[in-house]
């Protein structure tokens, strides 16, 4: 084979390349739409009135992964998305059942797969900085409910927030940037303690299941 035939063949491997680099971008700009509609319904539940939506919020979940594991070298062009999707799913499964979803469940509410060699999938990292993520909103969430008069949510969070940060202390991050949004935690912590700590001193605090609900 010449020269100019092994370098013809390059610059086909390359054209290919790009024409599939431009199919994921394609595909990452419709999840990133739909993550930010998701987000928008799910951001009512800061407000006084709540989520009045009668049907599940699991529903808002409408989506269908498909792509191959020839696509993983390209896993940095949709590594933001899934940990924003990793991070709407949990935010989700807690609202519903005051719980922390796991990565399983994750891909099976994305539709996609678990195991590298099954094909498109979530890495654990991913999986574990939407649930950073969730974490941060939940302290917000803390906030908004002491001003929406629900006084017995933030001491549930903060009981969930705490177990969460337990759960983290176990782990040996090596991902730096995984490692830094683990930091920030501590933060979320604090925030919360120190709404928790301001309904007591005021007599507002009511531990879950006590039946003194205001």
């Amino acid at each position: 084979m010449s020269v100019n035939e092994m370098f013809s063949g390059i610059q086909g491997f390359l054209s290919a390349d790009q024409d599939v680099r431009e199919d994921i971008r394609k595909v990452v700009q419709g999840l990133e739409q739909t993550a930010r509609e998701i987000l928008t319904v799910l951001q009512s539940v800061h407000q006084a009135s709540g989520f009045k939506d009668n049907e599940p919020l699991m529903r808002v979940f409408v989506l269908s992964l498909s792509l191959s594991l020839s696509l993983s070298r390209f896993h940095e062009h949709w590594r933001f998305v899934l940990q924003r999707l990793a991070f709407l799913a949990a935010f989700v499964v807690y609202l519903e059942s005051e719980t922390l979803v796991t990565r399983e469940e994750v891909t099976q509410i994305l539709g996609i797969e678990v195991n590298r060699e099954k094909g498109f999938h979530l890495d654990i990292e991913d999986y574990l900085s939407g649930v950073l993520t969730m974490a941060s909103e939940l302290s917000r969430l803390a906030v908004n409910s002491v001003t929406a008069g629900d006084y017995s949510r933030p001491l549930r969070i903060s009981n969930f927030i705490n177990e969460l940060d337990s759960g983290f202390r176990l782990l040996n991050l090596k991902n730096d940037p995984l490692r830094k949004r683990y930091d920030g935690l501590k933060y979320d912590v604090k925030k919360i303690e120190e709404v928790v700590y301001d309904l007591s001193i005021r007599g507002l605090a009511r531990e879950p299941g006590s039946g003194g609900e205001e």
